[in-house]
């Protein structure tokens, strides 16, 4: 039985930025330890991937996310 094939929630959005302020966006793809969720899981391309790496790092910097849940 094939799976389906997990669709990108940002390229059917039309996203072209993603920006670090949008937690509520980015909290979806941090785990519930604060590590960032793998594109295998998610389902996000090669490109937002990066974009959404670079956002959480950033939004980590200015604490609006945490390093990491205890």
């Amino acid at each position: 039985m094939k799976r389906k094939a997990k669709i990108c929630q940002f390229c059917k959005e039309k996203v072209t930025e993603i920006d670090y302020k949008d937690i509520g966006k980015i909290r979806r793809f941090v785990s519930g330890r604060g590590k960032i969720l793998s594109a295998r899981m998610t389902g996000t391309c090669n490109r937002h991937q990066r974009m959404l790496a670079r956002a959480v790092k950033r939004a980590r910097f200015v604490a609006l996310l945490p390093y990491i849940q205890i």
